[in-house]
């Protein structure tokens, strides 16, 4: 809506032109059930052998996303929730990780890649990531624990980066004439506040901690794919890559499609022609491959409402993160 305000202090009235303001978050999600294994249609069962189907979508964080008509699971708690049921079931051969999500927090993303580690460490059960419209950040990072890479021809992929959003509203405030005034001990507590400008001391405590983690996703990066010690150094700066430039690069193993990784895997597993599982809980659809367990928020498409500030507020610090523009956090927040 438009509204004409007239700030304090000011000969001009200002036009400001927002939205609507509601909580669409809502309340916890219910007990949601079990996982269910559903044979994917079109997969052949010759053999009692399985490849489980594992999505990972959406903005990885580790919390609830809640919203209107919305499941709202935890992305973390939900991966490890699924390599759980495949870990106690022998029938297994392998796994494929059905990737697409820019990336998310450097803590979540952390975590989904040491608890894909520790399931390969377990289970010796080849894991194939298969990266679709994109992997990225974050989601480039848990990739890089499996045993292959491959990339949809048409995927964005790399983003080997960190980003911390910071925002300075302290001229804005000020047309209102609002001012924080913090009452603090410890000379950086306020460190990241939006309320004035960073100092050149502040700022360079951030810039230390970003190359730290940066130079982490680097390590690991490399501990897998140790390759890429002789690339360039466009492969570390952030940016992202079409899929055939990755495949030039090495960042990936192969380009093909979805039933390519499945193919792959099985021969991995020494199971050709094994039954395609995807685990899903009770009333999702689970008819093909390309099915997810949706855990995502989906009231930005129900109710045409953009609230700027109120997901990212939810965001964690620092992000192993693509972000394009700066409401990237949108209603797919959380798949």
């Amino acid at each position: 809506m438009a509204l004409l305000l007239l700030a304090a202090g000011c000969h001009h009235p200002i036009r400001v032109v927002t939205d609507s303001r509601v909580n669409v978050f809502g309340p916890s999600p219910q007990n949601l059930g079990p996982l269910m294994p559903m044979p994917v249609a079109g997969s052949s069962a010759t053999t009692t052998r399985r490849i489980a189907l594992i999505d990972v979508d959406g903005l990885l964080l580790n919390q609830d996303m809640t919203g209107l008509y919305s499941d709202g699971e935890n992305p973390v708690a939900l991966f490890r929730e699924k390599l759980d049921a495949v870990s106690k079931d022998p029938c297994y051969a392998a796994v494929v990780l059905r990737i697409n999500s820019p990336g998310g927090g450097v803590t979540a993303s952390d975590m989904l890649r040491h608890d894909l580690q520790g399931f390969k460490a377990r289970t010796g059960l080849p894991v194939v990531a298969c990266l679709l419209d994109v992997g990225a950040g974050g989601a480039y990072y848990l990739a890089t624990a499996a045993d292959h890479v491959m990339v949809h021809p048409t995927s964005i992929t790399g983003g080997i980066g960190v980003i911390l959003n910071l925002y300075n509203l302290e001229d804005a405030m000020a047309q209102y004439n609002v001012a924080g005034v913090p009452v603090k001990a410890g000379e950086f507590i306020d460190l990241g506040t939006p309320i004035k400008a960073q100092t050149e001391d502040g700022r360079a405590i951030l810039q230390r901690m970003a190359e730290e983690y940066h130079a982490r996703f680097r390590e690991m990066v490399l501990a897998s794919r140790p390759q890429l010690r002789a690339a360039p150094p466009i492969v570390f700066d952030g940016r992202v890559f079409t899929a055939q430039q990755a495949l030039s690069l090495k960042l990936v193993d192969s380009m093909g499609y979805l039933d390519d990784a499945v193919q792959i895997a099985g021969q991995m597993g020494g199971a050709p022609g094994a039954q395609v599982i995807v685990l899903h809980r009770r009333h999702d659809r689970a008819r093909t491959p390309y099915d997810t367990t949706p855990n995502f928020p989906v009231q930005g498409g129900i109710l045409p409402l953009s609230m700027p500030g109120l997901e990212r507020s939810r965001l964690p610090t620092f992000l192993y993160l693509w972000q394009p523009e700066p409401t990237l956090e949108r209603a797919a927040v959380g798949r």
